[in-house]
């Protein structure tokens, strides 16, 4: 289930809001200008799906973003427990960065956990199947996948490069909960 806690990012403890509830999670996202929609993710992709096989499943969800928003490149991120790169590419995910660009995910199996840090305070977002999020460009923020990943997500960007981070260098994703 979609979650969304919002903490201080001066306290990693407790929690100053909390909702499972997905237009709840929208209000509250949307009103830092963060995109937050339950979309449909109803395709068989099998059980370890490659990115051509999710691509011509959702062409037909990209194709509604790029009319919308322009956007000109777009891939698929998937991981499983058992792959061997799973603890290089969480930490990557893991320290703060920002990027040039909107970060554009539709969740399409699984479940993954976005953090920002908007106006003094920490939002994280826990994405799962069905859950499109789009966090504005420049925004800091980090990404979990947990110890045990289980999730793939069409990413969608606005340029052709694809994914550019600029870390930022703060720590502060260190002292916030993170996925098991």
């Amino acid at each position: 289930m979609s979650a969304l806690t919002i903490f201080t990012d001066t306290e990693a403890t407790q929690p100053v809001w909390h909702s499972t509830d997905a237009e709840e999670i929208r209000q509250q996202l949307n009103a830092k200008e963060v995109r937050f929609e339950r979309w449909e993710a109803d395709r068989d992709l099998g059980d370890n799906p490659d990115a051509e096989t999710v691509i011509n499943a959702y062409q037909h969800a990209i194709d509604r973003l790029v009319a919308e928003k322009g956007y000109q490149s777009w891939d698929v991120i998937s991981m499983r427990a058992d792959n061997p790169q799973k603890e290089v590419l969480r930490s990557k995910f893991l320290s703060e960065h920002t990027h040039g660009e909107d970060e554009v995910r539709f969740f399409v199996e699984g479940a993954g956990l976005f953090c920002l840090h908007l106006d003094g305070k920490i939002y994280q977002i826990l994405c799962e199947k069905n859950d499109l999020i789009s966090v504005p460009a420049g925004t800091p923020h980090w990404f979990d996948m947990g110890s045990s990943p289980h999730f793939t997500a069409i990413r969608i960007f606005d340029n052709a490069e694809g994914w550019i981070a600029n870390f930022t260098g703060d720590d502060i994703a260190d002292a916030y909960p993170r996925l098991p």
